[in-house]
């Protein structure tokens, strides 16, 4: 492993969360309506609706929040369509962003988002001018403090289920998957009452850039601040080794 620790940035985003619960709700709101706008009102039948809820609660979003969130979106023909886009762009000294949002307005999105870049003195690039950069993974975190099966039996329970990879930390267990196994295998430890720090498809950066200009440091940390702020935006994957 590189050394960073997954677990501290996990606790470190539930903390921002829990100062900014209207934004994550905001966020995973858009989800569930995207999920069953995609695949249906049944988390018995649309794996990823059942994905976004395991999210909404591991950010202790309330249930029945959950279900009027289903029951809108599955219900009312005029609610907002939401579409899915990407932004790629460099931050300073060549590090890499990409950004994911959901909006009913791209040209808004997209002006937002590029002030953003502008802000920190970056620049919005082309589709795919930095992805290559990243793997898309399924990742799902334990914490070792709510795990009490030793690494091995982890280990044998995530291959099992069909996970890639599986790497121990200081404090926590990484598993890995494809994104088309996550759902399964996020059930699958779920079925056997694993408690999951964290679990979600994300953009696993291959190398991380260090920045050590205070300069280059305040300008990134602008740009992933006004972007954590903007509605639209609902999650930025970063090369950055903070």
């Amino acid at each position: 492993m590189s050394g960073h620790s997954k677990f501290a940035n996990i606790k470190h985003k539930k903390e921002k969360n829990d100062a900014a619960k209207g934004k994550i709700f905001t966020i995973i709101g858009r989800e569930i309506a995207i999920a069953v706008k995609e695949g249906g009102p049944d988390p018995a039948n649309n794996s990823k609706l059942r994905d976004v809820i395991a999210k909404a609660k591991s950010n202790n979003m309330p249930n029945d929040t959950i279900d009027r969130g289903i029951k809108k979106a599955a219900g009312d023909a005029n609610s907002v369509n939401y579409e899915s886009v990407t932004y790629e762009g460099y931050g300073p000294s060549g590090t890499a962003i990409i950004v994911k949002a959901l909006t009913d307005n791209k040209n808004r999105t997209a002006a937002n988002v590029r002030n953003c870049f502008t802000k920190g003195h970056g620049n919005i690039g082309t589709q795919g001018c930095v992805s290559y950069m990243f793997d898309e993974k399924g990742q799902i975190i334990v914490a070792k403090e709510d795990c009490k099966l030793d690494a091995d039996d982890l280990m044998m329970l995530a291959l099992d289920a069909g996970a890639d990879d599986f790497n121990e930390e200081e404090d926590s267990y990484e598993i890995l998957t494809t994104p088309e196994a996550f759902s399964a295998v996020r059930e699958g430890l779920e079925a056997e009452g694993i408690t999951m720090a964290d679990a979600e498809v994300t953009m696993l950066p291959q190398n991380y850039v260090s920045l050590s200009s205070d300069e280059d440091i305040t300008n990134i940390t602008r740009i992933l601040d006004l972007l954590d702020e903007d509605d639209d935006v609902q999650e930025v994957f970063h090369n950055w080794d903070e």
